[in-house]
């Protein structure tokens, strides 16, 4: 059933509208394991459902849907600057261009590389591999070249030309700086830094073009996306220890933060009991549209025991008050 609150403070209010979004008749999305919004303010979700790519108005309203019988398994999406979407299919080890009708302008698809992984667990990675092993995202960069983090099956940052061809690749298996557990998001701001969600080491790495390391921000409960919101602020969905199954109720829990450049929270709200109603159980997704609101996705099989409650939102619109 849908659940509204209001989160937020000082300046950064949201009432939040939990299950948005009208689906026609007998679709459910499952899992939203990306959003992304386009320049009319349309919303785009990444679904693990029969209809892999829905979109909807600002209302909530279903427009179209696209992607049937194309993606193995859903992982992050990204809006370009010129109203395109890349996809990322992680199992697949491909990344996808596409026009937002859902015509394909391109795609960089690898066997899996070596690197140890069992297929499991993102520790099992022993070393650093090419592209791909089960990346987590793409971006692109003001230049036009792109950044994929390589991130469940491998431990990498891969840059690209606009075309596809593989410029440098850096990082490593560990928690040393400059080393990678779970890159799971890539971002680039407009001076051109790159910025990494490192999940399972709790932070977001930040780096030049070449991989050189600028800055560490280390205060983030397991950061799964992030985007830049109209304001010029960060917005950060951080899944939380509860996202790994741990029993231990002292890990973070999962929350959303508001932040500025230098990485400084300016907002929050964080959920502590996930199985509450209109509680976080795994937010994996975020993207804000033009007005400042918020849109957020889940995953529910990442929930422990393997799924989330019945019933549980997957798909959540914040309206910046």
């Amino acid at each position: 059933m849908p659940h509204t609150r209001t989160v937020g403070t000082d300046g950064y209010m949201y009432n939040e509208n939990t299950h948005w979004g009208q689906l026609p008749a007998g679709w459910s999305l499952e899992e939203v394991a990306g959003v992304a919004v386009d320049s009319e303010d349309r919303l785009y979700v990444f679904s693990r459902s029969a209809h892999p790519i829905t979109v909807f108005d600002r209302e909530g309203t279903f427009i179209e849907s696209w992607g049937e019988g194309v993606f193995q398994r859903p992982h992050a999406l990204y809006m370009a600057t010129d109203d395109t979407l890349f996809c990322t299919d992680d199992i697949a080890h491909t990344i996808y261009r596409f026009t937002l009708d859902g015509q394909e302008l391109m795609s960089i698809k690898t066997p899996p590389a070596d690197t140890g992984y069992d297929g499991a667990d993102m520790y099992s990675v022993a070393r650093s591999g090419p592209p791909f092993n089960t990346p987590t995202a793409v971006t692109q960069a003001p230049d036009g070249t792109l950044f994929v983090s390589d991130g469940y099956g491998n431990a990498r940052v891969h840059h690209f030309t606009e075309e596809g061809k593989l410029l440098n690749s850096w990082g490593e298996p560990g928690s040393e700086s400059g080393q990678f557990v779970t890159p799971h998001d890539a971002y680039v701001d407009a001076e051109g830094r790159v910025y990494i969600s490192d999940r399972q080491n709790c932070r977001i790495q930040i780096f030049t073009a070449d991989g050189t390391l600028d800055n560490i921000w280390d205060d983030t409960h397991w950061p799964c996306d992030m985007c830049r919101g109209p304001d010029g602020n960060l917005y950060v969905a951080e899944v939380g220890g509860v996202f790994m199954g741990d029993p231990d109720t002292s890990r973070p829990a999962a929350r959303i933060t508001v932040r500025d450049q230098d990485g400084h929270i300016l907002c929050e709200w964080s959920d502590q009991d996930p199985m509450d109603s209109g509680q976080y159980f795994s937010p994996h997704a975020i993207a804000v549209d033009s007005r400042g609101d918020i849109y957020v996705g889940e995953v529910k099989k990442s929930y422990p025991g393997g799924r989330a409650p019945a019933g549980a939102s997957v798909l959540r619109k914040y309206v910046r008050k």
